[in-house]
């Protein structure tokens, strides 16, 4: 597989506190990366470097061949090529579920109307939700909200996904939907990013898994690795909370 991301030597401080601290990883096409770890540990300022939501102070992110952390970036543009879907839906409520997604497309890609709704509702199919295209926000659930906020950045094209804990919000019974979605995204193809703590989900949807600890990568590999057979005491004494054989 061809890589699409790159971050070499990435640091982000927040004041004294170093919340990244020489950050280095890459991200093929269609591949799958899972980011677990403790609260608080970096993973996601890690995603919002990526997508320029914070700025880093040293170190370079490549995407597709181009440094994407330069004082020129048009973060805008970048946007529409690495989507991200954050923990709070962020649905605009005065707008029924087709508008919200046809929104970006129209008035960012001047797609024309008739071609961002046909895409829209194909999406929407997609993830279970097409008939409830002419609902508001308000008349979903968390789980639906949460597809979505997915689709909305789907319909954006765009080459890499970034998920920020995303079911963290939502009803534990609305959870599994969500993670389905995200399951077949992977089955078709989706080059992702996914931070979360549904340990069972990272195992079953990472092609790479890394762990984080105080803003390093502490243990880098395989899933099926990693959960039988975890390298550092400290990946132990996480998955013990999760009741996994380590």
């Amino acid at each position: 597989m061809a890589e699409l991301l790159r971050l070499d030597h990435i640091y982000k401080r927040f004041g004294e506190s170093e919340a990244l601290s020489d950050m280095n990883l890459s991200l093929n096409r269609g591949e799958v990366l899972v980011i677990i770890g403790a609260s608080g540990c970096g993973k996601s300022t890690l995603l919002k470097t990526i997508n320029g939501l914070e700025e880093t102070n040293e170190g370079d992110i490549i995407f597709d061949g181009v440094k994407i952390n330069a004082k020129d970036t048009k973060w805008r543009l970048v946007r529409q090529q690495i989507g991200m879907v954050f923990q709070s839906y962020d649905l605009f409520p005065h707008l029924n579920v087709l508008e919200n997604v046809i929104l970006a497309p129209i008035k960012v890609q001047k797609i024309r109307r008739v071609e961002a709704e046909k895409k829209a509702t194909v999406l929407l199919e997609r993830v279970g939700l097409a008939h409830k295209k002419e609902s508001y926000p308000r008349e979903l659930s968390g789980g639906q909200k949460q597809r979505v906020a997915i689709v909305r950045a789907l319909a954006m094209n765009p080459q890499i996904m970034l998920f920020d804990e995303v079911t963290a919000s939502i009803d534990p019974e609305m959870v599994r939907e969500v993670l389905d979605c995200l399951l077949e995204l992977a089955k078709e193809g989706m080059t992702m990013m996914i931070v979360t703590h549904e340990m069972g989900f990272a195992k079953a949807v990472a092609d790479r898994l890394i762990f984080m600890d105080e803003g390093r990568i502490i243990e880098e590999g395989l899933p099926k690795a990693f959960f039988e057979n975890p390298k550092t005491d400290r990946a132990k004494r996480f998955l013990n909370r999760f009741n996994f054989n380590a």
